[in-house]
């Protein structure tokens, strides 16, 4: 699995200097599955940090109960449960002023999706919007999909990985549907494969914690390291999702300079190094076309409190999360 799993009681590895901490997944034996679930007592202190840092895993958190805000990358998610929430491996978040929080934590790697390749199209539709509040029956319905996976994990009986893997795709698909009207299957098939291989090569955290995936500066580039032709990598990304693979790769890029610069004291210099640019010049005049922004502007408008507020409301098709 590459370094996205520890045994209990691993310390993190040291990151670069000014990068967030990254965490790994603990799991039971070195054999076992890169999956974990539990309530935020059982989970440990960890699912409930208060310091900037980022995952190896995807995490969905399920909040019963609490008040604050959880932070995530620039984005702050005001705590009105009950809520569901995913944060992908990479980003950089943290529990802001947090009261009283409780509900349930489901922790995997992408490679635990192998029985579901195209539930990563749902964890990528999820991520449009990543905090909802949910209604009664939403909220039922969950708590009820965690209890069943919390069960069979505990167990731990003969085929409960796959119970497991069938368990969760349950609830992408369920939780996917909460954020607007959604296809019943996934993209599935070649295409979607190489498109999800290729999200995660250009979102790819190392154990230092820095984004390896954007030091991948061309297409091509990461075509050969997927091991397909760029004219392939590009027919696949825009048939799964209707995009090139360099508008999602200078995406990343943006996404990881935005982080750095508003979540860390890293000198404009070192967030360029850390993007994948070695010409600061070159990865200022990128960033002001990317965002509209200067670095230093973008920086200092998301300086300490200038962060958005979003206040979250029952989730529909019509209406997404409110902003305060």
């Amino acid at each position: 699995m590459r370094g996205t799993t520890a045994l209990p009681g691993t310390p993190c590895v040291t990151p670069k200097a000014g990068q967030p901490p990254v965490h790994r997944l603990e799991v039971r034996l070195p054999d076992d599955v890169p999956f974990a679930v539990g309530t935020f007592d059982g989970i440990g202190p960890m699912s409930r940090a208060d310091f900037p840092h980022r995952h190896t895993f995807y995490e969905i958190v399920h909040v019963t109960r609490g008040t604050g805000v959880h932070v995530v990358d620039l984005d702050r998610w005001e705590i009105r449960p009950p809520h569901i929430g995913l944060i992908r491996p990479g980003q950089v978040h943290h529990w802001e002023n947090a009261r009283d929080l409780d509900g349930s934590v489901v922790l995997f790697t992408p490679e635990f999706l192998v029985d579901h390749p195209g539930d990563e199209e749902f964890l990528r539709r999820i991520g449009e919007r990543p905090w909802l509040r949910l209604d009664p029956a939403a909220h039922t319905r969950t708590a009820r999909l965690i209890a069943e996976l919390a069960e069979e994990y505990g167990h731990g009986d003969p085929g409960f990985a796959s119970v497991l893997r069938s368990l969760l795709h349950v609830l992408l698909v369920r939780t996917a549907r909460l954020g607007g009207p959604a296809e019943a299957v996934a993209p599935s098939g070649r295409h979607a494969a190489v498109t999800d291989a290729f999200a995660r090569l250009i979102t790819r955290v190392g154990r230092d914690g820095g984004a390896e995936g954007v030091g991948l500066r061309s297409v091509r580039e990461c075509a050969e390291r997927l091991g397909v032709s760029p004219g392939y990598l590009t027919e696949a990304v825009r048939a799964a999702v209707g995009r090139t693979p360099g508008s999602m790769l200078r995406e990343a890029r943006t996404q990881e300079a935005q982080r750095l610069l508003a979540r860390t004291d890293l000198s404009v210099r070192q967030v360029a190094a850390r993007a994948g640019f070695d010409d600061p010049a070159y990865f200022c005049r990128f960033f002001r076309r990317e965002t509209g922004m200067s670095p230093g502007d973008f920086r200092k408008h998301h300086d300490g409190h200038h962060d958005k507020h979003h206040d979250c409301r029952a989730p529909s098709i019509e209406e997404g999360p409110g902003r305060a």
